[in-house]
């Protein structure tokens, strides 16, 4: 993960470049830190218990090996889950998925071209067929990150279809994975789920589902969530990506959203440009974001 400088950090620099003792302010200060930062209520108050008593336990005075804790149990909860992405299969079929506006076309663009970084061999499929603004989009963005494409043969076609020619034509030309973009909304709620529904089952005729990514827009924090929890209860979600991270003030939100929906979060985006998307590793987060 490239190293950034992250603004939600300087709550917590501010903090930990203070008084070297621990105060009673100390941990007021970090309560403000946490919530500001998007833990959450009920994250923040698990956080502060736990670090409370090691803190009350190793007999703990100064501020500096408190902020070593902190980072420490903020890692651990992190890692609790796994952000390794399943790309073993041949193809590896990866189905995007998320309400519109979150970034979902630029994450898939961004994502091929974190692919190919590896040496992968990328196809994209536009299967938003609702919207002609995304197919062309993703094709875009496919042109930036070097991939190719499957769009539909006329508009409005079956979003089913478009999937089914994207993983046929991966089976038949040797890609190594294929991402596949869903639409992000129908007229209804229960008729988008369908339409997924439908959309698995075409492409597990041929190969298997290799991992339902949910995109959410980090930005808008809890609101977010409950906005996509049709997709974590009827898709299948097996990963969340996370995009907008950048200057976001939402760090806190990776591990409030984890331990919320109990998935991982594999990979994040922490700018515009097609190579701001990366893995998500726990360490490196942590240390960042508590310095």
């Amino acid at each position: 993960m490239a190293e950034r400088s992250w603004s939600f950090s300087k709550a917590f620099r501010n903090l930990f470049s203070g008084p070297e003792l621990i105060t009673d302010e100390t941990w007021d200060d970090l309560e403000t830190a946490l919530i500001m930062a998007d833990f959450g209520p009920d994250v923040t108050e698990s956080i502060l218990d736990a670090l409370r008593a090691d803190v009350e336990r190793h007999r703990v005075t100064e501020v500096a090996e408190m902020r070593r804790m902190l980072r420490d149990a903020i890692e651990e909860r992190l890692a609790a889950y796994d952000p390794t992405l399943r790309l073993s299969e041949r193809p590896a079929v990866i189905l995007v998925v998320g309400v519109n506006g979150v970034g979902k076309t630029t994450t898939i663009g961004k994502f091929a071209k974190y692919l190919t970084a590896f040496d992968k061999r990328v196809l994209v499929g536009a299967a938003d067929t609702f919207r002609a603004a995304a197919v062309e989009q993703l094709a875009t963005w496919a042109d930036r990150a070097g991939v190719d494409i499957v769009k539909p043969q006329q508009a409005g076609q079956d979003p089913a279809s478009v999937a089914f020619q994207t993983v046929q034509r991966a089976i038949e030309s040797d890609y190594e994975i294929a991402i596949i973009d869903t639409a992000g909304r129908l007229q209804t709620k229960g008729g988008l789920m369908d339409e997924l529904g439908k959309v698995r089952r075409v492409i597990e005729k041929q190969a298997p589902v290799a991992e339902v990514l949910l995109v959410l827009d980090a930005t808008t924090g809890q609101n977010g969530l409950a906005q996509a929890e049709a997709f974590i209860q009827h898709a299948g979600v097996t990963g969340l990506v996370l995009t907008k991270l950048d200057g976001s003030a939402k760090g806190g939100f990776v591990l409030s959203v984890q331990e919320k929906t109990g998935l991982p979060v594999k990979l994040i985006g922490q700018g515009e440009g097609i190579g701001d998307l990366t893995g998500f590793t726990p360490h490196v987060f942590a240390q960042q974001l508590i310095g």
